[in-house]
């Protein structure tokens, strides 16, 4: 390390440690598929060293990154990044990047730097310094989950105290409290007061978790439209590396709270048979100078940029759900008739379009599109990029939207719909569709082929092939008797 470069980067991580009588600093990383993966090292590891050089792992053993040949890897933590872990005892954590151990450059595979190539292309193409992200993530706290398959057997079940499927039983789920009957029916989750909502304390101290520890600034909480305790706690916009951060952090929090409550969080889009499922609606928007570029005269108050930008996510929207609506159950959750956004189309106000613009203030700052057809299975590193490169393509090329759709879409004919596009109806088509178009994911080497190639890969394998080849159980109610 040059003299006087990075000197002492690794004060802040110490003093924080040593202001809460910490030893071990937990690096946290995310693999290919979405999910955080974490390492911890005691107090005496931690130094400019950590910082400047990494920490080495075996990166053959994490999900779509390398083969065993070449699986030495290098963890870089950011010292920006550190707090404290509230769930772990005497415990900092920090985020890291990660780095080819021989050139010690940025990884291809890694795709916090994907987000990172993202803003930069951002601003290298003219258009904008900075694009804003506010997505809502939706779940699910049950009380109880199982799930199990093997050759002769195949079931899941899940349950819940606010579950309307409960209102016969004698007992609540415990079989000690007496059934009071309040609980939320059908799609009538939305905004109850107790004691039907029984999960406002839990997200309250979600919440507390969130803004305390990790800095994440909150709108709202409250509960969701479908039974069962789905849930939705809203974060206040943020550029796009710091949001996808917080992001992660989100999913943390909401899952471990869950489970110091005893109970089970799940974003798993589709959960539940006949009610509605969890989506990730993801607001966006592009400033340039301090300006917000997406208000203008056009309609609905938008600018003729923001309608180029929403005419490419309309444009690339079949390829954005292979990465944006990422598992075989977002197919389940993508289906008419329960808010679910299957219609690539323009729209203000109305939910049932893919592509909507909120109304709720006519201020130019809070000019955005919502992105609706999405779900927090995603990689938050990879969707967000790829929506944003999406819409640039769009500006670039000057694509229009299409007529704004007023109507309920989903009261449309059957002959009007199959005019419409729409999103695909599979995992398998949205993979097909992102082999197909995914050069505008390229440019600036934002995107890399082989980390597509990665990813459609490990999705083919582990999503298509294994659903595609297993019984479902109501293929015996089907067919068992023919």
């Amino acid at each position: 390390m040059p003299k006087g470069e990075n000197k002492n980067i690794s004060a802040p991580v110490i003093k924080l440690m040593e202001d809460n009588d910490c030893d071990i600093l937990d690096i946290k990383f995310i693999d290919v598929p979405g999910t955080w993966q974490h390492v911890a090292l005691p107090k005496s590891e931690v130094d400019d060293n950590l910082f400047t050089k990494g920490t080495g792992f075996d990166g053959s053993s994490v999900r779509g990154f390398q083969t065993i040949d070449e699986s030495d890897m290098l963890l870089l933590p950011h010292a920006e990044t550190v707090s404290l872990d509230p769930f772990q005892e005497k415990t900092v954590t920090v985020i890291a990047d990660i780095r080819d151990p021989l050139t010690s450059s940025n990884y291809s595979r890694d795709p916090r730097y994907v987000t990172i190539k993202a803003e930069n292309y951002l601003k290298s193409s003219g258009v904008g310094d900075v694009s804003y992200w506010g997505p809502e993530l939706e779940f699910f706290v049950f009380d109880s989950v199982q799930f199990f398959q093997n050759a002769n057997e195949a079931y899941f079940k899940v349950d819940s105290d606010e579950g309307i499927w409960n209102s016969g039983s004698k007992y609540m789920i415990d079989e000690e409290t007496p059934n009071i009957g309040q609980r939320p029916g059908y799609k009538g989750g939305y905004f109850p007061a107790s004691p039907i909502d029984t999960q406002h304390d839990m997200r309250s101290e979600m919440v507390r978790v969130m803004i305390e520890t990790f800095g994440i600034e909150i709108e709202k909480h409250h509960h969701e439209v479908a039974t069962g305790g789905q849930g939705e706690i809203d974060l206040r916009f943020d550029s796009l590396l710091s949001m996808a951060d917080k992001v992660m952090k989100y999913k943390y929090v909401v899952k471990n709270v869950a489970q110091e409550w005893g109970k089970v969080a799940t974003f798993m889009p589709k959960p539940l048979f006949n009610d509605n499922g969890t989506g990730m609606h993801t607001h966006q928007s592009i400033w340039k100078n301090g300006k917000p570029l997406f208000s203008g005269t056009e309609y609905a108050g938008l600018s003729k940029l923001a309608l180029n930008y929403i005419g490419g996510l309309i444009k690339h929207g079949k390829a954005l759900m292979g990465l944006c609506a990422p598992t075989s159950n977002s197919y389940k959750r993508l289906v008419p008739g329960f808010e679910a956004p299957t219609i690539l189309a323009l729209s203000a106000r109305n939910r049932s379009a893919a592509c909507r613009v909120p109304m709720y203030f006519q201020n130019p700052e809070a000019k955005r599109v919502e992105f609706r057809s999405s779900d927090a299975t995603c990689n938050p590193y990879l969707a967000f990029p790829a929506m944003l490169m999406a819409g640039l393509d769009g500006i670039e090329n000057g694509y229009d939207p299409g007529d704004p759709l007023e109507s309920d879409l989903f009261e449309l004919s059957d002959e009007e719909q199959k005019k419409l596009k729409q999103v695909p109806g599979s995992i398998e088509s949205s993979l097909d569709a992102l082999e197909e178009d995914h050069d505008f994911l390229l440019k600036g080497d934002v995107f890399t082929p082989d980390l597509l190639e990665a990813w459609i890969s490990y999705k083919r394998e582990t999503e298509v092939d294994e659903v595609r080849t297993r019984p479902h159980p109501w293929e015996y109610f089907l067919t068992f008797n023919a």
